[in-house]
């Protein structure tokens, strides 16, 4: 079986600057995404997440690339049991995903005009990925909040749905 991988790309009236700060600045990221990043965007720089009021820190956090308005990448955050109930993330879905190696994730960014072009990478997964499933659920509507608050000056409303648990 081969590895997943899950690769998204969408297209922003906005300017790779305005993206990038989008990506970047935890003032930014809460809006869209409920998470912020500590971290100095060096290259190999350790990153923390907080994310409903739980701090991931973990020294394989990292910064991969750091590219400003054109490429982004690190590894992506632990997953620990803290972290899985501050998103409210089931016992049972955390027990499938816990065990799996560290993914990454890429931002790509690229100017078209009035347009930017993004398109995300999101691999790095073991065969058979639980944490694939879910975050290919997950990614697309992260996305649609990011283009709607880069647009529009506010991001789209929590979807009501219960968490996978």
């Amino acid at each position: 079986m081969a590895r997943p991988e899950f690769v998204y790309t969408t297209y922003i009236r906005t300017t790779p600057e305005r993206l990038w700060q989008a990506l970047t600045d935890p003032a930014f990221t809460r809006r869209y995404w409920g998470v912020s990043f500590g971290t100095d965007w060096q290259l190999g720089s350790t990153m923390t997440w907080e994310e409903g009021g739980t701090v991931t820190a973990d020294p394989e956090q990292v910064v991969l690339e750091y590219e400003p308005y054109r490429r982004l990448s690190y590894t992506w955050h632990s997953l620990t049991p803290e972290w899985a109930k501050a998103v409210g993330l089931g016992a049972d879905a955390y027990a499938r995903v816990a065990g799996e190696g560290r993914s990454k994730v890429t931002f790509e960014i690229e100017p078209l005009g009035a347009l930017t072009k993004l398109t995300v990478v999101h691999d790095d997964f073991d065969e058979g990925s639980v944490l694939h499933s879910l975050l290919s659920q997950g990614w697309p509507g992260l996305l649609s909040s990011l283009k709607t608050l880069l647009e529009t000056g506010e991001p789209l409303p929590e979807p009501e749905h219960a968490q996978d648990g």
